[in-house]
């Protein structure tokens, strides 16, 4: 009877060993699944505010091209309305001088004007 009381004895011992280690295992993946997951979470944040941060920054630069791209179309009107006025100035000197050459000066006129037909 004192073996079969050992044997149970140890039975129950080594099942409330078992129970234990079983505990603790399971505890341990707990834990373990609890930390992955609190990482990832982690993880999850830094990817989020990483894009945010690369949206910020890629608006940033969009909208400073945009006002690069602005200024420069100012400066092109300016310039093509620089050349319009030369060339309108252009134009009008031109203009100027065929009109000033076609008036007669009164200079070195040998004949006297005379009505048409008047010999």
């Amino acid at each position: 009877m004192e073996l079969r009381q050992w044997v149970i004895g140890a039975l129950v011992s080594y099942t409330i060993q078992t129970q234990k280690t079983w505990f603790v295992v399971s505890s341990y993946f707990a834990e373990t699944k609890a930390q992955a997951r609190k990482e990832r979470e982690e993880l999850d944040k830094m990817l989020k505010e990483n894009s945010r941060r690369v949206e910020e920054s890629q608006r940033r630069e969009a909208l400073e091209q945009q006002r690069k791209d602005e200024e420069r179309f100012c400066e092109l009107e300016l310039i093509k309305r620089q050349k319009e006025e030369v060339a309108w100035r252009k134009k009008l000197e031109v203009e100027e001088d065929h009109t000033n050459q076609m008036k007669p000066s009164g200079k070195n006129k040998s004949r006297q004007s005379r009505p048409f037909g008047i010999s």
